[in-house]
């Protein structure tokens, strides 16, 4: 079992310029950008939980990814995730569906991922706002954001799909949350 350990900030559109800025002064490393579509899907123990089964789509490849999010009042989250890359993603949606699990939420976004020190620094654009994750040790995310003088900025409680269920729109079955 994998333990990830995050911290999400909502981000206006002068401080996601502010932090670009702060993360090239400090010499942060650019690792790439690329385009997502996340597919969370619902039945079984994921409705009885605080978890989620997601299929993530990115380029040519896909990621099935369990999460289940560890009670805390924390805004360091840490929670069980363990993930395997897939290779062919609409089989896996087949199957997911066969045993029982439908699409209930779908929402895109366009990330940017940064290396600096001990942490990964994301940039998240979705359709409903700007977003930053810094993920790494406890003690690394806090000395990042020291270091790229966030400590003003609050943290962003809810999750991607906690934030999609309240803005995305209902098409048949499913919400979502599309460019």
């Amino acid at each position: 079992m994998g333990v990830e350990i995050e911290k999400k900030y909502r981000l206006t559109k002068e401080q996601r310029e502010r932090v670009l800025l702060r993360l090239r002064a400090v010499g942060a490393e650019f690792c790439g950008e690329e385009f997502e579509e996340n597919t969370l899907y619902g039945g079984g123990i994921i409705n009885l939980r605080n978890s989620v089964l997601r299929l993530r789509r990115v380029g040519g490849r896909a990621v099935l990814t369990y999460k289940e999010r560890f009670p805390s009042e924390s805004s360091i989250k840490h929670q069980r995730e363990d993930e395997t890359v897939v290779e062919d993603a609409e089989a896996m949606a087949a199957i997911l569906e066969a045993l029982g699990y439908s699409p209930a939420l779908v929402y895109e976004k366009r990330r940017a991922t940064w290396r600096v020190n001990e942490v990964e620094v994301v940039l998240d654009e979705l359709p409903f706002g700007s977003f930053m994750e810094i993920e790494g040790a406890e003690q690394a995310i806090l000395a990042a954001e020291k270091l790229l003088e966030l400590e003003e900025l609050e943290a962003e409680m809810q999750s991607y799909p906690q934030l999609t269920r309240q803005h995305g729109r209902k098409v048949g079955e499913m919400i979502e949350a599309r460019f």
